[in-house]
């Protein structure tokens, strides 16, 4: 189960994920989740496995808001059950609010440990906070704490982002999740690129820096499980593997998507129809339903990009010339992966595997 909060303090240039500044409609909000929860809770047809809850900035939900929502979903008893924060949000007693509710794995959105680089791309915390942030989740008791990284932003230094590496790794975290820069159409920093007021890191500077990731991180004892996650062994996202296995998912809240094979459907991006929809338990959900091509396009869209790979037996296309020039290999018990080569040009490589 996927729960959207899609609130935040202040919008980053970078993001085109469903959000709102409109804090003061956060009661409104959850209220309208709730119900959503109670209409929604015999669809699953099976153990809720894991919960999270995403955004948006839950964090900037209180304590007890999260305990409102807490109180209808204990009952699923997750075996992974995260939560996003910002460390600018963090303190102690918010974090021990968290653990008493039965969260075990929170996901912090660092992004940088470079000051300037945060104010570039509108990170409303800096570096110090960041830091301080995850040893106060420490202290308060979690032991599965994710960060998130970003890489190839504009004016960043193949010397910076070695440290934040080493920072990442001195702080005795569980799971790196690791992004490049994307320019998204309709984003704050999309037009700043256009209007020539920064300029994008090079394609090879990009992959210098992946490979350094890779290579730091692997050294450090970190299982590179998907292109850009790596866990210390056993602390793989339980969540974030489902999606990439095809497992059903439930989502809850404005623009949340579900996934009952083969339907896809999805609430409204716009918190008025959101609410007002649940309220009359009549939400306006559109879906789509996937055809065999299209589920086995995702297969190899998601399983390529994991560590696991996807059975040869599955593919229908032709791939030795890819494994020929060491962009995919064959493993032992019969599936096919990228290779760190591969990895590069790993969108192109799908797009051609796809039917």
């Amino acid at each position: 189960m996927y729960i959207h909060i899609p609130f935040c303090k202040k919008r980053c240039l970078y993001c085109d994920f469903f959000s709102t500044t409109q804090l003061e409609r956060r009661e409104e909000y959850v209220q309208a989740v709730l119900r959503e929860l109670e209409q929604r809770k015999d669809e699953a047809g099976e153990p809720i496995r894991t919960i999270y809850i995403g955004g948006g900035t839950p964090s900037t939900l209180s304590i007890e808001l999260t305990t409102a929502i807490n109180q209808l979903i204990t009952s699923y008893q997750p075996a992974e059950y995260t939560i996003e924060v910002n460390p600018g949000d963090v303190t102690k007693e918010y974090l021990q609010g968290l653990r008493s509710l039965g969260l075990n794995r929170l996901s912090m959105g660092v992004q940088s440990f470079q000051d300037e680089l945060l104010q570039l791309i509108g990170r409303r915390h800096n570096a110090r906070q960041a830091i301080e942030a995850v040893k106060i989740a420490q202290e308060a008791g979690f032991d599965n704490i994710s960060i998130d990284l970003m890489y190839a932003l504009p004016t960043q230094s193949m010397e910076q982002w070695k440290a934040d590496i080493e920072t990442a790794l001195s702080l005795g975290i569980q799971h790196v999740s690791c992004y490049g820069l994307m320019y998204e159409e309709g984003t704050a920093l999309t037009k700043m690129l256009e209007e020539g007021q920064i300029e994008a890191i090079d394609e090879d500077t990009e992959n210098a820096m992946y490979d350094m990731l890779c290579d730091y991180l692997q050294q450090a004892g970190f299982v590179h499980y998907e292109v850009s996650n790596f866990a210390l062994p056993g602390y793989e996202a339980k969540h974030n593997s489902a999606y990439w296995d095809h497992t059903p998912y439930i989502g809850i809240g404005a623009g949340a998507h579900s996934f009952i094979p083969p339907v896809r459907s999805w609430n409204p991006s716009d918190l008025d129809a959101y609410i007002s929809g649940i309220t009359a338990q009549n939400l306006q959900r559109e879906s789509e339903t996937l055809t065999k091509d299209d589920l086995y396009n995702e297969r190899m869209m998601l399983g390529l990009r994991t560590n696991r790979g996807v059975t040869k037996s599955l593919i229908r296309k032709d791939i030795s010339a890819y494994i020929a020039n060491g962009l995919l290999r064959e493993t032992e018990d019969g599936h096919i992966v990228a290779t760190r080569q591969g990895i590069h040009i790993l969108n192109r490589i799908i797009e051609d595997l796809m039917i």
